[in-house]
């Protein structure tokens, strides 16, 4: 039997960094077994999912390099929803409750004041066939509860061993709102069923949704796959990420010119107490990938060392990877080697295409020194041992060193005070643009 993997995300904004180690995590660990990932829209949220964002998950993950063997959408599956509703209400695992919201809130307020927990009081259990008939003669509607058994659930999770939950101190939950739409635990255990998914892997957040999930599988005659659940990634602030409170978005960070294997390398071992390793490509990851590594202590993001990874992988990146990636007509290899050392993300090596290619303002402090330096710079065809020949021969000639002689040569020929070696440098900018540089021309 294959395995299959499954995100699931919903369509109401875009994914950020904490909704990424989830995909990947899933996609990881499908390629390592040898079986399938399945991308599923969780898309019945009719006021906030839209297909902007439904098509943005899909090219963030794209980008990222997660190839989907499926993709399923919820809103194309109500027929399937509903006959899981019937199998339910028939077994006598669904009742309905009418109860307004304020009632409920009133109830709730009244236990916490008795020190009770807010647990519901299956009141509607005890309904008689005719109060049911005048709630409905009011225009009200129903909506529909599972009947949890009060029991403790257990299962082995990948992540945190053993884990007991009891059923008894959990509200019987609501899986049809009084419109007819179902709310998350139905869609979602009936869509595993359906797609035959092996392995739940999601936050710690869901734990208790699991204890509810394994018994709503029970209840459809179904097998229960096995789960895993992540610690929630947080933030630079100690928060857990989130879409609504704003966490920086992967579409965000790709418009920052970051590589998506740097955002790849550092997912896959957050959480783990292995190092973190700059890895060009995602084979190089799955080879690296045990789920039994991730311990129940909470991870967190730093931009900062994003930051420091991408800059590595760029600094090691070869010239056939980055020709792709650079957005710059006419760039050659000998460029890319030259400046790669000297960028933290891809979108600055324009900076340094800019000073081989356009024009620059020259930095000048002393333009008889340059002048000097001009008369020294060698015959012919420059190539990267003439920065050292140029440079010995103004030393010898001019009695300067050091910082003395080598920073106004690098400020007037670059237009900076830092930046790659002066000896590739020199052949990429060529004789002409160097010598008219060195007369403080806008060159």
């Amino acid at each position: 039997m294959t395995a299959k993997f499954r995100f699931a995300p919903s369509p109401t904004g875009y994914l950020h960094v904490g909704n990424a180690r989830l995909a990947l995590i899933n996609w990881l660990y499908a390629k390592k077994v040898g079986g399938e990932f399945v991308l599923r829209l969780d898309d019945t949220d009719e006021e906030r999912s839209t297909e902007e964002y439904a098509l943005g998950i899909q090219e963030d993950l794209d980008w990222l390099g997660l190839e989907w063997d499926d993709l399923k959408k919820q809103s194309d599956r109500s027929a399937s929803y509903k006959a899981a509703f019937e199998k339910l209400k028939a077994a006598g695992r669904l009742y309905p409750c009418y109860e307004s919201g304020e009632e409920l809130e009133y109830k709730r307020k009244r236990q916490l004041s008795r020190k009770l927990p807010p647990v519901y009081d299956r009141s509607a259990l005890k309904l008689t066939d005719e109060e049911k008939a005048a709630f409905e003669a009011e225009g009200r509607k129903p909506h529909w509860r599972f009947l949890l058994d009060q029991e403790v659930v257990s299962w082995e999770d990948d992540v945190r061993g053993n884990v007991e939950v009891d059923c008894a101190s959990m509200s019987d939950p609501v899986l049809i709102r009084s419109d007819g739409r179902p709310l998350y635990h139905l869609p979602s255990v009936v869509d595993d069923i359906d797609f035959g998914i092996s392995h739940v892997i999601r936050g710690e957040d869901h734990v208790s949704n699991t204890a509810l999930h394994i018994q709503v599988f029970k209840a459809l005659g179904s097998e229960i796959p096995a789960f895993a659940h992540l610690p929630l990634l947080m933030g630079p602030d100690g928060g857990p990420l989130s879409k609504r409170e704003g966490s920086q978005s992967l579409r965000e960070l790709r418009d920052a010119g970051y590589d998506p294997m740097s955002i790849n390398s550092l997912l896959a071992r957050l959480g783990t107490s292995d190092n973190v390793e700059a890895r060009g490509h995602l084979s190089a990851v799955i080879d690296g990938f045990d789920i039994s590594r991730f311990s129940r202590a909470a991870a967190k993001f730093d931009p900062a060392e994003l930051k420091n990874l991408n800059a590595r992988i760029l600094h090691e990146m070869p010239w056939e990877q980055a020709k792709s990636k650079l957005d710059l007509d006419g760039t050659t290899e000998a460029f890319w080697l030259a400046i790669r050392g000297n960028i933290d993300v891809i979108g600055e090596a324009r900076q340094w295409w800019q000073v081989v290619n356009g024009e620059i303002n020259p930095i000048v402090e002393d333009q008889a020194f340059l002048d000097k330096a001009a008369e020294l710079l060698p015959d012919g065809e420059l190539d990267v041992e003439s920065w050292k020949a140029w440079t010995t021969a103004v030393k010898e000639t001019l009695g300067v060193k050091g910082k003395s002689l080598f920073m106004p040569l690098r400020q007037a020929l670059t237009g900076q005070s830092h930046g790659p070696e002066m000896n590739n440098m020199l052949v990429l900018i060529g004789r002409d643009k160097a010598l008219a540089r060195l007369a403080g021309k806008f060159a």
